[in-house]
């Protein structure tokens, strides 16, 4: 059973002090404490070897550690056995790990009635048990089941919590993921969202009429506390921090928890993350795969711009990654020394839109501040926003101060790392309103672009591999996959540079592929560029002459694999064409490698080129807005504007690719591309980072591998309006997930066989408000058309938001007939959908805000 989100509510929210007797500090002397913390955020990858392995390593080592699972927040028994299989996998002997006898209820996967467990909590014989331990591991799911469960009706410590924190103090480590997260803090956020936390949390008097009104009552949740038990006494926790966009009901949270704001920092934690306290050394470690968003709420204040509703400014707001240290006595960051300073050296310079919905790029919280913000020199103040299907919310306002900067570098291969310290935070009431725009549009332009069709080859032997962006080094079934149908550990592979400005990215590969069993000897960089790479003696601008070498294209024949690595595509199709358009020599051997049976691959702009119509810049808005210009300016155009087009390798010969597709939320372009140059007969596909497709071209069959998803659109039954550009209904999105097949020809979708549907068998049943930005859950597309519509039975349709000052787009996301969801736990006890056949229209609107 999937785990729901918990959203209960107990009998007051955030309307007075937290100085109340209820949330009076569990444990007042917690000086000289001995052990540790390991506090996840949620959605931990059994993969995920650094938490794993920090918390045996802090429990005494495999071979000594002696764990105990606390499985009170489950409705089940499955996710503490999980988490055992865990612990067994990564070496603990398996009669060292104990399922401690600790709940309040029954456990509906099990023939007895653990409720009775309640009346243990205070026995000799357990308290033994917990005390023989070097750790103890709290589950996911309901926080207060965990509370209730350790505490006596009185309020009182039990025994077993007494004996927890025996140990703890004495060395052993205490974990616990989500729900067990939450707890670690003695003021433990029990339910609410960052919207509801706003309007009312923080004094507003839009209560009564809030609660009045059936249209809102359930599209947001108020802010809920209770007493944690304050293992960690150094702020507030809170987790499913990115993933649901929570750092505004944090935010509320630690500002009205007045005798901690001044001294203490508020902690968010990322999914597959944990932050690890060393309370000895006064210090929190950020380990995992994503980061801590840390919040300074010294020098917040209310503020007032309505008489109903208030607001808070002036919040700090840094987000940690993995390897980054915080001095929580200090208030003080730690970065690793190969982290390089962001500010005075931004890397980007565009003017980013505001992030206003699924459409927007970078459209999670701190992709957003490190992309579009910290690390882009033309950025000083940037803006999202949060309100209901009314319109009654907020803006969230971000700006550069003094002290905010970045620190950058690579983690897992070639991923981009940020962490970001002291940007300033304002959230302000808004009123945000939509028309109809009837007006048409004089910006739209149509594109000019024409390309002739690459030959179709029906007897094409070889395959492709294109992948998304940010291949991570670790992800094996992409690497594994490559290497195989490259021939096995024997492959001859070689890599096209060109379409970087440096060797690292193609250096990189090589190495991985070496790591992953390919001899050395069998792969090459191939002497292929139209410009000069830094860091080297020899001018490569001068290997454009190579596109026409014989010997080159001699060699290239003999490959069993060709990989092109990321950059600019237009820098890869400048290296491979003459300049009267037609294929070099190098490009027609690739060709003839590839019918014989060779894989190509690559990925970010090695995977733009795969397809004939290649998209190389532009973003959602600027291509529904304006469409498409002939010019192409590098960086800014990769980034935001009107679609520029070129035409591609072609050696995907059934629709359109596009890449980068969730992060640079790309729905938008691909669509306007589609309509306007793709074959309305022919899906065209958006690929995840760190994922692929994998085209079998003898099949005609695509499968979905990595660790992201594939959004396949279909404009088979599109209708527009021909006076007004964008205007679209009845566009067919899916979206698919390792594992997951789909016959390139006749567009069927084969789900992977271990998801079971969702149709009539919705998990949650809930009133959603629109997606508007970065207070909004699930600002992924595949991730919001899951929780929000798919398998929510109380949805029919829902929106989303594109817009830029007073015009924009409205995006109606429907169930229609033919609408399915698939479901399945994967890498542990993660959620991962596939989405097939929803209906989206597009709208354009006209917007204002007061």
């Amino acid at each position: 059973m999937k785990k729901k989100l918990v959203s209960c509510l107990i009998s007051f929210t955030l309307l007075s002090s937290l100085s109340t007797p209820l949330l009076a500090k569990a444990q007042e002397n917690t000086e000289g404490i001995k052990g540790s913390l390991v506090i996840a955020g949620g959605g931990v990858g059994t993969s995920n070897h650094d938490i794993y392995e920090k918390f045996l390593l802090l429990a005494g080592g495999k071979e000594k550690a002696k764990v105990g699972i606390i499985p009170a927040a489950s409705t089940t028994l499955q996710s503490s056995e999980k988490f055992k299989e865990d612990l067994v996998k990564y070496g603990v002997n398996s009669d060292s790990i104990q399922i401690l006898p600790v709940s309040n209820h029954d456990f509906s996967d099990t023939q007895k009635d653990e409720s009775t467990w309640k009346n243990q909590v205070n026995d000799k014989k357990l308290s033994r048990t917990i005390k023989g331990l070097t750790a103890v591991w709290f589950v996911g799911g309901d926080q207060t089941k965990i509370v209730d469960s350790l505490r006596e009706n009185n309020g009182n410590d039990s025994e077993a919590l007494k004996a927890i924190w025996d140990i703890y103090r004495k060395g052993a480590v205490i974990g616990g993921t989500s729900a067990g997260a939450a707890i670690m803090s003695d003021v433990m956020i029990t339910g609410g969202d960052s919207l509801g936390a706003l309007k009312e949390s923080i004094g507003n008097k839009e209560n009564k009429h809030v609660n009045e009104n059936q249209h809102n009552k359930k599209e947001y949740e108020p802010l809920s506390v209770q007493k944690g038990l304050g293992f960690f006494q150094h702020g507030i926790i809170d987790q499913h921090m990115d993933e649901r966009a929570r750092l505004g009901r944090l935010a509320v949270a630690a500002y009205n928890a007045k005798r901690d704001k001044e001294k203490n920092f508020a902690y968010g934690v990322d999914e597959d993350t944990a932050m690890v306290v060393n309370n000895k050394d006064q210090k929190v470690e950020v380990v995992g795969r994503s980061g801590v968003a840390v919040l300074d709420m010294s020098k917040a204040k209310l503020i007032s711009k309505q008489k109903v509703r208030s607001g808070l400014e002036n919040i700090k707001v840094s987000y940690l990654s993995p390897g980054d240290k915080i001095n929580f006595h200090l208030k003080s960051f730690e970065f690793p020394k190969d982290k390089v300073e962001t500010k005075g050296f931004e890397y980007n310079s565009f003017n980013a839109l505001p992030a206003t919905g699924v459409f927007t790029p970078y459209g999670r919280l701190k992709a957003y501040l490190s992309y579009s913000f910290v690390d882009n020199k033309s950025m000083k103040s940037a803006s999202s926003y949060v309100y209901d299907s009314r319109g009654s919310g907020y803006e969230i306002a971000f700006q550069k101060d003094n002290d905010t900067n970045g620190y950058w570098r690579y983690t897992d291969g070639q991923k981009d790392d940020y962490s970001i310290v002291n940007v300033r935070m304002d959230i302000t009431p808004k009123t945000v309103k939509f028309q109809p725009d009837k007006k048409t549009s004089l910006t739209y332009k149509k594109s000019t672009f024409s390309s002739s069709e690459s030959p179709a080859y029906d007897s094409i032997k070889g395959n492709l591999l294109i992948a998304g962006g940010a291949l991570g080094s670790s992800n094996s079934s992409v690497y594994n996959k490559f290497i195989d149908l490259a021939g096995g550990k024997q492959a001859k592979i070689g890599i096209v540079p060109a379409a970087s400005t440096k060797f690292d990215s193609s250096n990189q590969f090589k190495g991985d592929l070496v790591k992953y069993g390919v001899k050395a000897e069998n792969i090459e960089i191939l002497p292929i560029s139209n410009h000069d790479f830094k860091g080297t003696s020899e001018n490569e601008s001068s290997w454009k002459l190579n596109m026409n070498n014989e010997k080159l294209a001699q060699k290239v024949k003999g490959l069993t694999g060709i990989w092109f690595v990321g950059g600019d595509q237009t820098m890869i199709t400048g290296s491979l064409r003459n300049e009267n358009g037609s294929d070099s020599k190098v490009l027609q051997a690739i060709w003839d490698t590839y019918k014989k049976g060779a894989v190509l691959g690559g990925t970010s702009a090695g995977a733009a080129i795969m397809s004939n119509t290649m998209l190389a810049g532009g973003d959602s808005y600027g291509a529904l807005s304006y469409g498409f210009t002939d010019t192409y300016d590098d960086m800014t155009q990769q980034e935001q504007g009107p679609a520029y087009l070129e035409k591609g390798l072609g050696f995907f010969q059934y629709g359109l690719v596009d890449q980068h597709f969730d992060n640079k939320a790309r729905l938008g372009r691909l669509i306007a591309t589609a309509y306007e140059k793709g074959n309305k007969n022919q899906l065209s596909y958006g690929i995840d980072e760190d994922t692929a497709m994998v085209v079998n071209n003898k099949e005609k069959q695509m499968e979905v591998v990595g660790r992201g998803g594939i959004t396949l659109v279909d404009l088979a039954k599109v209708q527009t309006n021909d006076k007004f550009p964008s205007d679209y209904k009845n566009i067919v999105i899916s979206c698919i997930t390792p594992g997951d097949k789909v016959n390139i020809t006749t567009k069927e979708i084969v789900i992977n066989p271990a998801k079971t549907s969702t149709r009539k068998n919705e998990y949650y049943s809930e009133k959603v408000g629109p997606n508007t930005g970065l207070f909004s859950p699930h600002g992924v597309l595949r991730k919001f058309l899951a929780y929000d519509l798919i398998d929510n039975a109380q949805s029919k349709e829902i929106k989303s938001y594109a817009f830029n000052q007073n015009k924009g787009f409205e995006l109606t996301f429907r169930k229609s007939p033919e609408s399915n969801g698939y479901w399945a736990y994967t890498d542990g006890q993660k959620d991962d959908y596939s989405i097939v056949k929803v209906a989206l229209d597009i709208k354009p609107i006209k917007v204002a805000i007061k």
